[in-house]
């Protein structure tokens, strides 16, 4: 089999043209015989594994000695990622079944195949919550066999011991899955003379589906976004981190904001068909020398401007989410930024706070709160609404990741 449709069917026919030829020239084509141990449970290992021929089966030693099989693996199927993620011992042992012929791909070539590549990214945290799945499946029929033969007070000490291996093994997950989430968004965002952007990100859970932008397209144009997955945890953030790696992509390619936001949307339709999620999202092209600012808002929140001695106003316009649903119509509104103004995106989890009687936050606590507040630095304005809403919820645990993305024009 040739070399490019090993991996064009291993990724689904969906691998980009310079991921392809970019693993073509590092990856290592390999035979091992039977009974060859590629990975090693206990060890930190540096290699991920595409198997091109034969079969190889993971295996998991436990505590008390005994050997528990996860699976097997045949051709166009992978394995070993998990170890190149987090850089701990392997949680298992891969061994040859047969004569087994190999693609292997170093921690370098992986991690940067993980960052170029949507597809492969997607792919790669999917494979990840799958294997976190059946994991626990096999950790609940370990459990439910061991309710059935224990009787008295040690039986349940033991059980309690294993519920909490187990829980501490569910939080390395999630806390590896933020990892991953927190390098996807950006670090200092770009400043310039005439615009400063502030902002702010505080997940519901140690995982989220909240993200934003700011992206330099040229020298005059600056891409702005803010977006929110309907979903929560780690699936929102396995679409979250696609979804900002195709904006970033696409507004590269067009100052159309509309353009640009139908593309995400068509790329998301075919890389993720089946999953029964949405993403609501804000983008707009900001020409800095002009202050205009074109947009689409697919389902988002309506941003709001404060501008000195007139009401706070919403950026009005119509548009549906992105993904699921095949048909979407995005039209194109522009507005006149100034001197003096703050622009204000945000997702809803920002109004939808609620304290300990269940009132939320609410739209009209935060215009005025901009009201209030609109005339200081993009920094302070960011800092002072979320101490609002901290002293609105007292400490009450939140339902929704609240976002905040302040445009200051100076």
């Amino acid at each position: 089999m040739a070399f490019t449709q090993i991996l064009q069917e291993t990724f689904e026919n969906k691998l980009e043209a310079n991921t392809l030829n970019n693993l073509k020239a590092v990856a290592r084509l390999k035979t091992y015989p039977p009974r060859t141990k590629l990975c090693h449970q206990g060890k930190i290992e540096e290699t991920f594994y595409i198997i091109v021929k034969g079969r190889v089966v993971s295996s998991q030693k436990l505590e008390n000695g005994e050997s528990r099989l996860l699976g097997m693996h045949g051709p166009n199927e992978y394995f070993g990622e998990v170890g190149l993620l987090d850089d701990r011992p392997r949680m298992a042992s891969s061994t040859t079944m047969s004569d087994t012929t190999v693609l292997e791909v170093t921690k370098d070539v992986f991690n940067s195949l993980v960052k170029e590549s949507p597809t492969v990214a997607f792919a790669l945290l999917k494979h990840l919550l799958g294997s976190m799945r059946r994991l626990d499946d096999l950790a609940i029929n370990d459990l439910r066999e061991i309710n059935k033969e224990l009787q008295d007070a040690y039986d349940d000490l033991k059980a309690a011991q294993v519920k909490l291996v187990e829980k501490k093994r569910l939080e390395h997950e999630l806390k590896l899955a933020a990892d991953v989430q927190r390098s996807l968004l950006p670090g200092d965002l770009p400043q310039y003379p005439d615009y400063s952007f502030v902002a702010h990100l505080e997940p519901a859970r140690l995982v989220g589906g909240d993200f934003y932008d700011v992206i330099p397209l040229d020298d005059e144009n600056v891409g702005l976004l803010i977006a929110d997955v309907a979903d929560k945890g780690i699936h929102a953030a396995m679409l979250m981190g696609v979804a900002r790696t195709l904006f970033f992509t696409e507004a590269r390619r067009s100052l159309s904001p509309s353009v640009v936001a139908e593309s995400v949307h068509k790329y998301l339709m075919r890389v993720a068909p089946s999953m029964d999620v949405f993403i609501t999202a804000f983008y707009g092209v900001l020409h800095r020398p002009s202050g205009l600012l074109t947009y689409v808002r697919a389902g988002h929140e309506q941003p709001l401007l404060f501008r000195p001695g007139r009401p706070v106003e919403s950026l009005t316009s119509t548009g549906r989410f992105l993904g699921m649903v095949e048909e979407l119509t995005l039209e194109e509104h522009a507005f006149q930024l100034k001197p003096g103004d703050r622009l204000v995106l945000y997702s809803d989890g920002l109004t939808d706070a609620t304290n300990y009687e269940s009132k939320q936050f609410g739209s009209e606590r935060f215009e005025a709160c901009l009201e209030r507040n609109g005339h200081l630095p993009a920094a302070e304005l960011v800092q002072n609404i979320v101490d609002e809403i901290d002293d609105w919820c007292k400490g009450e645990v939140p339902f929704d990741d609240l976002t905040l993305l302040v445009v200051e024009v100076r």
